[in-house]
Order: structure tokens, then C-alpha cells, then sequence
């Protein structure tokens, strides 16, 4: 446990959730532009200052040049001597490096004491360091200066000590960068802020339409009363609902009252078969006759009974009976009821349980369901087959498995046998009506559980998953 007191496993899973959120996705975005933004903009702040300074510097002494340049073409190579000699003196510990040397390096003037090392650029720029001037000052800081090739093979060298240019330089640096990083924590701060509050309208549309898919049409989408573009779409979606709702109301109705008014002519026909049956006792072929009808009269009668009761389950009218339903006492029922049926067919039927395992939800539709998954198992297994029920109490809710040792369903069949009166080819010899797994479905929807056919060919595995008991069922 971390001192939050969540598993650890929880917290990588929320700050895994958290980094996949759109919130977070769009915070990082609209941090991206801004900083974009404020980079390109402290980018022109920088050149318009700290370039200034180094453009005003460059200016200087390409002047300089100039100035002694022209020095030396009225005066000759002693008048410029005698001219940087004369600055020297006057600001011996000012910031302007002269330098004039023979072809071979001599010193003839200036304030340095040595060429310095390095190669000028192409128009005559170089950069270099200079020694702090002074007796016991061993300290070094940059210096930029500019070549200017005399006559004769002198070189004059004029340049700037620019240790106060790169200590603005620096400290413009330093509050761009702060800057930046000050703009980037607002800039998270806030896209959060915006995009939890789009992404929290989106989150009420997404978890509506949540609901309605888990069978409950009545759910609408709450309006905030700003009239903005999300109070408009909800209000669009909220007619649009309306609409399917009744379309479907006036589908299932009718569908209801086909499977009623079929089903009442349906049962007197069984009943009549059935007299018919009695009265026929000297005629054992009449009888075979009769015994047929009454069987197809009796399919029939389940038919039409199962479209009825995925009906209403559908209808999501069972949602308010739902209380706390103990699924491993539930499952113990299960075998218990159909371990003699398993046991006379040469099966094993075993239950394993793993935990508490609780849910929401309806314990007779549930057990229905289950019913119908374990019954099917036990149709489809062979004898001495195995058929093994378990229940797996997970952080994330409970894991119901029902495994067996049949021929399984083929993997592109598995999502087709939910649906409504789909039989595979292999099981249409067999009594049944198709919707057996259809109102498993239907059941499992309504619980907000979802189901999964897999296994191989040594047999079906059937998989449900159902949301934690403190998490709210709908």
C-alpha cells in the first residue's frame, strides 16, 4: 500500500488513465502553443536587446577601425602608435583592447601582451580571452575584437571587452528562461482548467449515452441552462433520443402484442392436442401425431415466452429490484442443482470460488442467466467430459468463468450466437430456439456485464465480467 493508501497498481492505473485523458492531452496542447508563442516572442525580446548591445558593440569598434585606419594612411605607422598609445593611456583600465604587431606576432602597440590565439572569421571578427589586467588578477572573461590588416604585414587588432555584455546577456537569459518556465506552469495550469470544464460536459454526454446503450432510454442529457453550443447539442440529442425512444416503444409494443395474441391461440391448440392425445388411445400412430404437434405447440409456446421476457429485460423495468447479490452463493445453487443432471450424463462438474464476489443486480434474472450458460454446457459436453465453474473476486470488479470440455464455438461465430435466433449449423438437430444466449445477453446488459466466448478446440470458455459491487450499477 503507498501512503495514499491505494495499491500501487491503482495509482499506475489513474496516473495511466490521467495520461490518456483528454484533459490532460489538451493541457498539453494549448501548453505547446502558448510556449510556442512566448518562445518566439522572448526570442525578439532577446535580439532586440541583448542583440542591441552586441550590434552597438560591433559598431564601436568597426569605428575604431576606421578611425585608426585613417590614422595611419595621414600619419604612417608612427602616428598610429602614437594614437593607440595615447587611448591606453588615457583609460588604461577601460574596456578597449588595441593590439598592433609586426608580421611576425611583435607587439608595436596596444594594451595586450601577446596576439591571442584563434583564427578571425571571414570579415575579420574573432573572439578570444582576455586576462584580467593588474598585478595577482589570474582572471580570464571573453573579449571580441576585429582584425585590420596593415601594410608591411602589421595587423592591427581593435576589439571590446564584453564582460559586462555577457553578464546582461546572461541574466536576460536567465529571466527568459524563468519566464518561459513561469508562462509553461500557468499555461498547464490553466489549459487544465478549460479543458476539465469542456471535457467534464463531454464526460456527462458520454456517461447518458452510457446508460441508454445499457437498455435505460428514458436517460436524457442535462442542460446547465447557458445556452452555449453544448446546451444546443444536448438539446438536439435530447430530441433525437425522444424520438427513438418512441419508435422503439411503438416497435416493442407491437412486438408484444403479436407475442401475446399469438400466444393465447397457440396454448389452446396445445391443450386441444393434448385431449385429442387422451381421446386416442386405440390409435398409437394418431398418437405419435398428436405428441409431435404438442411438442412443436410447446417450442412455440417458448418462443414466444423468451421474446417476451428479453423484452421486458430490455425494457430495463427490472433496474429498480436490484439489491446486493452474492454471486459465489449463487453459483454454489448452480451446481448444486446440476451436478446429479452432470453426474448421470458421466460428467464432472466442479465449482471453484476465489473470494468474495458481490454485484448489483437481480438474483432470479441472474441466476436465469446462468441457468441457460450451464445448461448448455452440460447439452454440448460429452460424457466423461468436464465442465468447471469458477468466480474471481478482481480490483475492478468479479470474473464469473464457465469452462467446458465440448466442441466450442468457432471464433467467427462466437459474437453471432448472441444475437437473436442464431444456431450454428452443428446444433440445429437439437431442441431449442436460438435465443437461449440472446436473453443471457439481454441479462448481462442490463447488469452493465459483458460476455466473451473463447476457449479452443478441447472446448468453450465463457467469460463475464461484472463491474465492482461499490461502483454504481447504473
Amino acid at each position: 500500500m503507498s501512503d495514499t493508501g491505494h495499491p500501487p497498481s491503482a495509482l499506475r492505473a489513474r496516473a495511466a488513465n490521467t495520461l490518456r485523458s483528454s484533459t490532460f492531452r489538451l493541457a498539453v496542447l494549448y501548453v505547446l502553443l502558448l510556449g510556442v508563442s512566448v518562445g518566439i516572442l522572448m526570442a525578439f525580446i532577446y535580439w532586440s536587446t541583448a542583440g542591441y548591445m552586441d550590434r552597438q558593440t560591433a559598431a564601436t569598434i568597426e569605428a575604431e577601425i576606421r578611425g585608426l585606419a585613417e590614422q595611419y594612411r595621414r600619419r604612417g605607422l608612427a602616428g598610429l602608435s602614437s594614437v593607440i598609445s595615447e587611448r591606453v593611456a588615457r583609460d588604461p583600465v577601460g574596456s578597449s583592447v588595441y593590439l598592433l604587431v609586426d608580421d611576425n606576432l611583435e607587439r608595436l602597440a596596444g594594451n595586450l601582451d601577446r596576439w591571442p590565439t584563434g583564427f578571425p572569421g571571414s570579415e575579420g571578427w574573432i573572439r578570444f580571452r582576455l586576462r584580467e589586467r593588474g598585478p595577482d588578477r589570474a582572471e580570464e572573461h571573453a573579449a571580441r575584437g576585429q582584425v585590420f590588416l596593415l601594410r608591411g604585414g602589421l595587423r592591427l587588432l581593435v576589439g571590446r571587452d564584453v564582460r559586462d555584455l555577457e553578464a546582461t546577456r546572461a541574466l536576460i537569459l536567465d529571466a527568459l528562461a524563468w519566464g518561459l518556465a513561469i508562462t509553461a506552469a500557468l499555461a498547464l495550469l490553466g489549459g487544465w482548467v478549460m479543458s476539465a470544464g469542456v471535457m467534464r460536459r463531454l464526460e456527462i454526454i458520454n456517461q447518458t449515452a452510457g446508460k441508454i446503450m445499457a437498455g435505460d432510454l428514458s436517460r436524457r442529457i442535462p442542460l446547465n441552462g447557458s445556452g452555449d453550443d453544448f446546451d444546443e447539442l444536448a438539446e438536439n440529442l435530447n430530441r433525437m433520443l425522444e424520438r427513438i425512444e418512441q419508435l422503439m416503444a411503438g416497435v416493442r409494443q407491437v412486438s408484444d402484442n403479436i407475442a401475446h395474441d399469438l400466444r393465447t391461440p397457440l396454448t389452446r391448440v396445445r391443450t386441444k392436442l393434448e385431449l385429442l392425445y387422451n381421446e386416442l388411445e386405440d390409435c398409437e400412430n394418431a398418437r405419435s401425431l398428436a405428441g409431435e404437434a404438442i411438442a412443436d405447440a410447446e417450442e412455440m409456446l417458448g418462443t414466444f415466452n423468451a421474446l417476451l421476457r428479453i423484452a421486458r429485460i430490455e425494457s430495463g423495468a427490472r433496474r429498480a429490484a436490484f439489491a446486493r447479490v452474492d454471486l459465489g452463493a449463487l453459483m454454489e445453487d448452480l451446481a448444486e442443482l446440476y451436478e446429479p443432471l452432470a453426474a448421470e450424463k458421466g460428467q464432472s462438474l466442479t465449482l471453484r470460488l476465489d473470494g468474495p464476489a458481490q454485484v448489483m443486480g437481480d438474483r432470479d434474472l441472474l441466476f436465469q442467466a446462468l441457468v441457460n450458460l450451464v445448461d448448455n454446457a452440460i447439452k454440448y459436453t460429452p460424457p466423461r467430459g468436464t465442465i468447471a465453474l469458477a468466480v474471481a473476486s478482481r480490483e475492478d470488479g468479479v470474473i464469473l468463468t464457465i469452462r467446458d470440455s465440448g466442441p466450442g464455438i468457432p471464433p467467427e461465430a462466437r459474437e453471432r450466437v448472441l444475437d437473436r435466433f442464431v444456431r450454428l449449423d452443428d446444433s440445429r438437430s437439437t431442441p431449442g430456439s436460438g435465443l437461449g444466449l440472446s436473453l443471457v445477453k439481454a441479462a448481462l446488459d442490463l447488469h452493465q456485464a459483458s460476455i466473451a466466448l473463447g476457449g479452443d478446440a478441447d472446448g468453450l470458455l465463457v467469460t463475464i465480467r461484472f463491474r465492482d459491487a461499490r461502483s454504481p450499477a447504473a
